[in-house]
């Protein structure tokens, strides 16, 4: 008797083709760069906590300990041996301890996260991402070009120091996405965007916020049964897909409105029936209308030096 060949395996699952996982975020709430210093620091070199920006220090050379408040949720004491990359998503004070004689060189620019605290990545981030260069290798040629920008006055130095300064914060957000664990993001967005599969539908969801999203679409989008994706997203991202799908839509609406579109308009756009629908969820996630919130909106203005 002729054994029965066996069946072959099945092929495994084609890998998931690549995506672009910050553009639809950030072409939708932009981060804008601002030098402020260039140079060496001795000392204790104070920075306060400004509201609306947050701080991105390269350390060129030297060594000195940091300090922070307690209860900031950034560590009480932090030493940094080596030249390194300080970033402060959020508004932090936060102290720059350098030997008196030898100091150390930086070159540190303030970052305007539109719409403040409610960008998404702000609050995804930890207080403070703090890597040696070394770390990063991918950096070197935009923070040679930084460095010499920084170095000499020339025409537009300011200008471009400014957006070479958004070229690296780019460059280490990519450098988070692709090493969660060692960045120590907790489940967020960042964690969600990191997964292969989850990136997918964030990042549909990112594109087309107007369209009619069901858990199945989303699920089909990664891939997953909906049960799987369900059950990953809240323990990946930290909160459901229907509620994750309407704090986005709720965060463009805000975006729109400071812009002084419509709220008919705005509820069109983000997929729902009449701006009374929209109007609920500002009543559910915000106990204002959306003209009630726009209303009490509070500006920050600039004004205060980030060095105290």
């Amino acid at each position: 008797m002729r054994p029965e060949p066996l069946a072959p395996d099945p092929a495994p699952p084609a890998p998931a083709a690549p995506i672009d996982r910050l553009s639809p975020l950030l072409e939708r709430f932009r981060v804008r760069a601002r030098l402020f210093h260039a140079g060496p620091l001795c000392g204790t070199t104070r920075f306060t906590d400004d509201p609306g920006h947050g701080f991105l220090h390269v350390m060129r050379r030297g060594e000195m300990r940091v300090t922070h408040r307690p209860r900031s949720g950034a560590p009480r004491t932090l030493q940094v041996r080596e030249p390194s990359l300080l970033f402060y998503p959020r508004p932090l004070a936060h102290d720059f301890h350098h030997a008196l004689a030898e100091g150390c060189d930086f070159t540190c620019a303030t970052l305007a996260f539109e719409g403040g605290p409610r960008h998404p990545l702000v609050a995804a981030l930890p207080p403070l991402v703090c890597l040696p260069l070394a770390a990063l290798p991918g950096l070197a040629a935009t923070l040679d070009l930084l460095f010499a920008e920084t170095a000499a006055l020339r025409c537009g130095s300011r200008l471009l120091a400014d957006r070479l300064f958004e070229v690296v914060l780019i460059q280490l957000l990519r450098w988070l996405l692709d090493h969660p664990h060692e960045a120590g993001l907790h489940a967020g967005l960042l964690q969600g965007l990191s997964d292969p599969r989850l990136a997918h539908a964030l990042t549909a969801l990112h594109e087309r916020p107007g369209e009619p999203w069901g858990l199945a679409d989303m699920a089909a989008a990664a891939g997953m049964s909906r049960s799987a994706f369900a059950a990953a997203f809240r323990h990946t991202v930290g909160t459901t897909p229907a509620a994750y799908l309407a704090d986005w839509r709720l965060t463009l609406a805000q975006a729109r409105l400071r812009e002084g579109q419509p709220v008919k308009k705005i509820a069109s756009e983000l997929g729902y029936a009449n701006a009374s629908a929209l109007s609920r969820l500002f009543s559910q996630r915000l106990a204002a209308s959306p003209r009630q919130w726009l209303a009490s909106e509070a500006h920050e203005k600039g004004g205060r030096s980030p060095l105290a």
